[in-house]
């Protein structure tokens, strides 16, 4: 029996309350942090000349002007003092007052302001991580030790996205990631978890008794085909929290030889347009949530390309793109939008494929766990790993070193 999460109620003729971003406007080098933020990294400038660390991002080092490069450093630190701030003019922080603030001093080296978690008091060892608020903007937060962390802070989530009493939506439940994900998605606590069965209609032996878990709901959903879509989503129980778009459609074959061009429409029907179709369905549901996020699966031949699998990495290619896209709409209203790449699965799909290769378990935990730790971008596996460190160190050679 599939149980779902209670009604929200509220007065049907008053007004919404309005949800705000957090202060936008940032310096071109606190963009630079952003970016290496969404992917979970902890960095700070530090000077080529005198290699001292500095925070916050500056354009020329302070003690000797010197040029300043990005590098990860240590993140522990030390509380120095707190306090709490009661009044502010800024419309967001007046919605979440009060908010608690704190000087540490970073291993590292500098001493910084930072969000604090209610946790922690003066003279408490922390962890500072670089998270990004709900408009996608770099800042650091201080943590007890991750076994002691506790995730009800109100201000802390505010940077993650809780699972625990939401409604997800996997859009391919049938695909062993799809499963996984259902699994661990219902194990993280989510209050109903809607499995998308997307045809063909097949036996799913082990993978019936996930289904038939309590919180479960199977629903019948084809990303390709609008009105599946649409059907689906008007019977979903309650308000939609998360989606997490497991779907793809995976087949080897290059361009000119060994290529089949209804496998190739087919894969950019399911990769690229099914996103889109998926994304314009769902964003106005999770633009009215205050946790509302958006998980991608992408495949790392999206960065290159693959000689192998020149249709589908054709179609995850044009799926980063609307996700990047997706992601600028997305952030005026708050919704997290996230990117999980992985190389070759553990699957049907890719038999024929050697080692190294991600269990679908381990996707599914990683998706959890950026969802957790509110990160933006998230590598599974030592082949996306690899992908994605070579193509942001050179591009160009990791374009040619790829189908060698």
């Amino acid at each position: 029996m599939t149980t779902r999460p209670p009604k929200e109620t509220r007065d049907p003729v008053a007004r919404k309350k309005a949800r705000h971003l957090s202060p936008g406007k940032r310096s071109r080098a606190m963009h630079a942090m952003s970016a290496r933020a969404a992917q979970g990294r902890f960095v700070l400038q530090v000077c080529e000349d005198c290699g001292e660390a500095t925070y916050p991002p500056r354009d020329a080092c302070p003690v000797c002007w010197g040029e300043l490069d990005w590098e990860d450093q240590p993140n522990g630190a030390t509380v120095l003092c707190e306090t709490s701030v009661r009044v502010s003019t800024n419309l967001y922080f007046r919605d979440h007052l009060p908010w608690r603030m704190g000087k540490v001093a970073l291993d590292a080296g500098p001493v910084a302001l930072v969000h604090l978690h209610r946790s922690l008091g003066p003279d408490d060892r922390a962890v500072v991580r670089a998270m990004l608020d709900r408009g996608g903007n770099a800042a650091l937060f201080a943590l007890p030790s991750p076994g002691d962390i506790d995730m009800t802070d109100p201000q802390l989530r505010e940077f993650v996205v809780p699972i625990t009493g939401k409604t997800v939506l996997v859009s391919d439940a049938r695909s062993a990631i799809g499963l996984e994900v259902v699994k661990a998605m219902h194990a993280a606590g989510a209050a109903l978890v809607v499995a998308g069965m997307a045809p063909p209609d097949r036996r799913l032996g082990a993978g019936e008794e996930v289904l038939s878990l309590e919180g479960v709901q199977q629903m019948p959903l084809d990303i390709t085909d609008q009105t599946s879509l649409s059907e689906a989503l008007s019977k979903v129980g309650g308000p939609l929290d998360i989606v997490i778009n497991t779907a793809r459609y995976v087949r080897a074959g290059g361009v000119s030889s060994g290529g089949n061009l209804v496998d190739q429409r087919h894969a950019f029907d399911v990769s690229a347009m099914g996103l889109s179709r998926l994304a314009q369905a769902t964003g106005p549901m999770l633009a009215g949530r205050s946790h509302g996020a958006f998980v991608d699966l992408i495949s790392s031949d999206a960065l290159i390309g693959s000689a192998n699998h020149a249709g589908f990495a054709a179609a995850e290619a044009a799926r980063l793109a609307l996700l990047q896209s997706f992601r600028h709409e997305m952030r005026g209203g708050g919704v997290r939008v996230m990117s999980v790449f992985t190389g070759p699965v553990d699957d049907e799909h890719h038999q024929k494929v050697p080692p190294p290769k991600v269990a679908p378990r381990r996707i599914a935990s990683a998706i959890v766990d950026a969802l957790t730790q509110g990160r933006e971008q998230t590598c599974v596996g030592d082949v996306a790993q690899d992908a994605m460190a070579r193509w942001l160190d050179d591009p160009a050679l990791y374009a040619r070193e790829k189908n060698l």
